[in-house]
Formats: structure tokens, C-alpha cells, sequence
């Protein structure tokens, strides 16, 4: 078992050390960026949702057919790609990169190693389940597209892509500074309290 653990570990060490060597160029834009979705100042959710609502509302005003939007999406990524790690050293300043920056950069990377690592678990587990139970499989897999499809059909396309956008920006924020967690520690709170009061009808 801790042979196990101890190959886990390694692999994971292993994958980070990897991903921190593929994204050594975006370092600084990638701590940037970690700074805003954490909030570390009181303004930048603000922020954020001001930048996507922005964007969006450009989207909506210019309505750019899925072609064009994939191209113009794609050709961003690439001159992002190749500006990027040119011209960050130049705005931040190379020489400013600390201890503190770089271990907070191998945090970063570890956790979307893990991200990565839970998503394929997820898939794993899925065609695990197709496999052993077919018929749950099929059931719930169907279920959650119809009431996805059923979603799509009653929010607009792009308002709906809007409102995911923001959760996915906010969510480590959120969760940085506990809104989650107090929330969800009330929701279960009062499941527990009705859950009892059910049980007490019942007796």
C-alpha cells in the first residue's frame, strides 16, 4: 500500500515538474491571473464580471457565426501563445520572480495535475459503470442530457455560455474565502432539520 502511495506521489511530482516546464513562459501572467480569480483585492470580482460582460455583450452586438467565432477564438490562442511568453518577462519583470512566486506556481500546476487526474477518474468510473451496469448507465445518461437539452432549449445559448463562464471565474474565489462551504453547510443543515422532522411525523 505505501508502495502504492509512494508511486502516486512520484507520478504526481513527476507530471507537475512537467507542466511547470511547458508553462514556464506564462508563469507570470499565470499568477496574475491566480491573484484576480482568488480575489485578492476586494474590487477584482467586480472586475471580472465587468471584463466578461464586456466580452460578451461584444459577442452578442457583432453575432459572428460558429465559424467565425471558433477561428477568431482559435487565432487569439495563437497569437497568445506566441506573444505571451515574449513579452511577460518584459511587463513584469523577470528579475521580481521570488521563492514565494515560484512556490505558489508549483501549487498552481499541482492542482491542475490533480484537476486533470480527477476528470480522467470521472471518465474512468463512467465507462467502468457502462461496462458493469449498462442499463443505470444508459438510464442516467440519458436523464442528463434531457434535462441539459432541456436547459438549452429554455436560456439562450449565449446567455446560458455567459452565466458558466462566470461560475467557472468565481468558483476559486468562492471557495478561497469560504462562500461555499458556508453554504453548503446550511443547505445540508437544513436537509438534516427536515430529514428529522420527517422522521418525527412519521413516528
Amino acid at each position: 500500500m505505501a508502495d502504492g502511495d509512494n508511486k502516486s506521489a512520484n507520478m504526481l511530482a513527476q507530471e507537475t515538474a512537467q507542466l511547470e516546464e511547458q508553462l514556464q513562459g506564462w508563469g507570470e501572467v499565470i499568477l496574475a491571473g491566480d491573484r484576480v480569480v482568488r480575489w485578492e483585492k476586494p474590487w477584482f470580482p467586480g472586475a471580472l464580471m465587468a471584463a466578461t460582460t464586456v466580452l460578451f455583450l461584444l459577442i452578442y452586438y457583432l453575432d459572428p457565426s460558429v465559424l467565425t467565432g471558433l477561428s477568431c477564438a482559435v487565432m487569439l490562442l495563437c497569437l497568445a501563445d506566441y506573444l505571451v511568453p515574449t513579452l511577460a518577462p518584459r511587463v513584469f519583470g523577470s528579475n521580481k520572480w521570488t521563492t514565494e512566486q515560484q512556490q505558489r506556481f508549483h501549487e498552481i500546476c499541482g492542482n491542475l495535475v490533480k484537476t486533470q487526474r480527477r476528470i480522467v477518474g470521472w471518465w474512468k468510473r463512467l465507462c467502468a459503470l457502462k461496462e458493469e451496469k449498462p442499463k443505470m448507465y444508459f438510464a442516467s445518461v440519458i436523464s442528463s442530457l434531457l434535462v441539459v437539452a432541456w436547459i438549452g432549449q429554455q436560456v439562450h445559448n449565449l446567455f446560458l455560455t455567459y452565466l458558466i463562464v462566470n461560475f467557472l471565474l468565481l468558483l476559486p474565489g468562492l471557495n478561497q474565502h469560504g462562500v461555499i462551504t458556508k453554504y453548503a453547510s446550511m443547505a445540508k443543515r437544513e436537509i438534516n432539520k427536515l430529514l428529522k422532522q420527517k422522521e418525527k411525523k412519521n413516528e
